[in-house]
């Protein structure tokens, strides 16, 4: 991810800890999720760590979700907690300051970008074209979320870029599933994928938290 910290990776990383050379490179999946309840993030989160999955990316697509990320990075220190669907500098802005460690958009524009790149926390730009890609490698951005995967053109398209573009690297999330996920994570240009899956809907409304740890646990164990 842009804008990278020097140190190895660990399976579990708490906020008093430097991140491995990516964000990326935490863990095959990283959950993508949304929360309407703020209460339910840090049992969420600690389920999702508890399985092997330190990256977690909670959505602005909830009045709650600010309040979400502020609960898991003042009190799951090992958690990764990222901010996604962040379209505006205001998004950016109000993200790193309820401490969100790495920020993730579906698109990108010139002055999202800047922002993005000003905040000072890792960052993956979304992209669905490889004019899109090359515009970003033009701007010293090398790794990118790939958005909507499947819709775009999923693993073919994706292993049609690596021979041409092979310094950029792609979080594809979008329609992924736990059986089409080794699909991706096959390519040499995908350290991981982004995953809904992981937080079923019933689940979550059930605070199911021993299931979702179980499906955490056997995302994380898809790279093996």
């Amino acid at each position: 991810m842009t804008s990278p910290m020097p140190a190895s990776a660990s399976a579990s990383v708490s906020a008093s800890s430097p991140l491995p050379p990516s964000v990326l490179d935490l863990a095959p999946v990283v959950p993508v999720v949304v929360l309407e309840d703020a209460g339910d993030a840090v049992p969420l989160a600690r389920a999702l760590v508890a399985g092997g999955l330190p990256a977690i990316e909670v959505t602005l697509r909830t009045p709650a979700a600010l309040d979400a990320i502020r609960a898991i990075a003042a009190q799951v220190p090992d958690a990764v907690v990222g901010s996604g669907t962040v379209i505006s500098p205001k998004h950016v802005a109000e993200s790193v300051d309820a401490g969100a460690r790495f920020l993730v958009s579906p698109g990108w524009t010139d002055v999202l970008l800047e922002a993005m790149r000003a905040s000072g926390v890792p960052f993956l730009p979304g992209v669905s074209t490889t004019s899109e890609v090359v515009a970003l490698l033009e701007r010293g951005v090398r790794e990118m979320k790939f958005f909507p995967a499947e819709a775009a053109g999923g693993t073919a398209y994706l292993k049609s870029l690596a021979g041409p573009l092979p310094q950029a690297r792609f979080c594809p999330t979008g329609g992924i599933r736990p059986t089409t996920a080794p699909e991706y994570l096959a390519l040499p240009n995908v350290p991981c994928v982004g995953g809904t899956w992981l937080v079923p809907e019933d689940a979550l409304a059930a605070r199911d938290w021993g299931r979702i740890e179980k499906l955490a646990r056997e995302a994380a164990a898809l790279r093996d």
